[in-house]
């Protein structure tokens, strides 16, 4: 299943793996886009914020400033909805893979950081297919496409398929830029239509690699 808006169910973990004394009580929380792995934020947690996070699966640090709890989003709305994490091989480093409920920083911008989106727009543009699946809307052509059908939108990316390889073959590079755009697009469309997700290629290639 494709399960992109699915919350994993967040095991439990023992909090003596993670050493929250070398840091006086605090360890580093690396804040990451589930879908892009985009880093949004890094922020700071003691033993009650990460029980809290792990209890309500939304994040909450230990802000050194207000010197309290503090709940990304508790006052905007923009949570962070933990999917999973990775503890590091020195057990004083969280890394926490998130959904991100709107923009991370308190700036309006999606991350703290800046950072060339480009490099992780594709993964962005399947998440935009599947809130086009969840929320249709008359003007989508994703909606349209969907309305066709698996065999119609099957036949669309063979067709774009087939328009990418004459543009590599006899037209311009922009020409073969923009049909390859084109085939990706509906290639994406595709795997959703089909329950699969960018993941599950990855996934594949990586072990075909092996």
């Amino acid at each position: 299943m494709y399960g992109l808006n699915t919350r994993y169910s967040v095991l439990n973990t023992n909090k003596k793996m993670i050493d929250f004394e070398k840091g006086d009580g605090l360890v580093p929380v690396i804040i990451q886009d589930v879908q892009t792995l985009e880093v949004l934020m890094l922020g700071y947690m003691n033993e009650e914020a990460w029980e809290k996070t792990q209890k309500e699966e939304k994040v909450t640090f230990y802000s050194r400033s207000k010197n309290r709890l503090w709940t990304k989003g508790e006052e905007s709305g923009n949570f962070l909805w933990m999917k999973n994490f990775h503890i590091d091989c020195d057990q004083d480093t969280i890394l926490i893979k998130v959904q991100p409920a709107g923009p991370t920083c308190h700036t309006g911008s999606r991350s703290c950081f800046t950072t060339d989106y480009g490099n992780n727009f594709i993964a962005e543009l399947e998440r935009i297919i599947q809130q086009r699946y969840e929320f249709p809307t008359q003007e989508s052509y994703v909606n349209h496409l969907r309305d066709k059908g698996l065999n119609k939108i099957a036949q669309k990316v063979g067709e774009e398929a087939v328009e990418t390889v004459i543009a590599a073959l006899a037209q311009s590079d922009k020409e073969f830029v923009d049909e390859t755009s084109d085939l990706i697009f509906h290639l994406l469309v595709l795997l959703r239509e089909k329950g699969f997700s960018l993941e599950t290629i990855a996934k594949n290639l990586e072990e075909r690699h092996k």
